[in-house]
């Protein structure tokens, strides 16, 4: 696939990389959310576009996420649900790893939306996370004078792993300058939270039908990266946000990234598995 408006910089970095000429950034863990709620004719999922000055995805609808902190591997933070071990299993990771990218989830999420999977126990989680004193946290999380584990400790609160469901794993191509490997998740909106425009790196907030969003994709309205349009595909069609979290169960998570090749001077762009990426079709 040849994009219309293709930056100059990946033929020429791709064919470099091909070559043996340039050594690939490393890609920077990363972990994302789809947020999903209950509504008549099936579940919405919570998205958020990106500034138009990010370094990163200008201008894209996306979900919460973002980088993994080095601090959330701290192997005191207070935990319930599948431990690290267990999510190691399932990534193919060290534990600490692990930890650190369910962590990252976590923390992320409430960053950027303001709702946290996190109770006072195994079976509970907040029902409110509204008010000035929640939102000073947040803050601080955000600028990294609190760590995460930190947080947790202070509110009494458990970390709800078994709120998530490891949905797919993506990694930018080795033709980009600025990389993640990011592993996606979904999750039920928690019963009395609610979502709040709070993300410093968004300029607007939508809940959407993932079939909705993706025909606001093809009409020109909705601009998106080739992992939200897949994701949003995959999760078209689910009767409720129960239905599709279980589906996360059987849900393969070999990494997938674009690969470049040329067709005489022309660079073609394919993502394995994927015919059409970028919603086109």
């Amino acid at each position: 696939m040849t994009l219309p408006g293709m930056p100059a910089s990946w033929t020429d970095r791709a064919r470099a990389i091909l070559d043996g000429d340039l050594v690939p950034a490393e890609p920077r863990r990363a972990a994302t959310v789809v947020l999903l709620r209950e509504r008549p004719g099936g579940p919405e999922a919570y998205l958020l576009r990106r500034h138009a000055g990010m370094k990163f995805a200008a201008g894209m609808y996306a979900f919460p996420g973002g980088g993994v902190d080095p601090r959330d591997a701290d192997h005191a933070v207070a935990w319930a649900g599948p431990s690290p071990e267990e999510w190691a299993d399932r990534f193919g990771t060290s534990a600490a790893e692990a930890r650190a990218i369910v962590a990252a989830a976590v923390r992320e999420t409430f960053e950027e939306s303001g709702v946290l999977l996190a109770g006072p126990g195994p079976d509970s989680v907040v029902a409110d996370t509204t008010g000035d004193d929640w939102e000073a946290d947040r803050a601080a999380l955000v600028d990294r004078s609190l760590g995460f584990t930190d947080f947790l400790e202070r509110r009494g609160l458990v970390l709800r792993s078994d709120l998530l469901g490891a949905w797919s794993r993506w990694i930018t191509p080795e033709f980009e300058d600025r990389r993640y490997d990011t592993w996606f998740f979904v999750a039920a909106l928690p019963e009395g939270q609610r979502t709040r425009d709070v993300s410093g790196e968004a300029d607007r907030v939508t809940w959407a039908r993932p079939e909705k969003a993706l025909a606001g994709l093809k009409a020109g309205e909705l601009g998106m990266l080739p992992p939200t349009i897949e994701t949003l595909r995959n999760l078209a069609g689910f009767a409720g946000t129960a239905e599709a979290c279980a589906a996360a169960e059987g849900r393969t998570l070999a990494p997938i990234m674009a690969r470049p090749r040329f067709e005489g001077e022309r660079l073609v762009i394919e993502w394995p598995g994927i015919p059409d990426p970028f919603g086109t079709a």
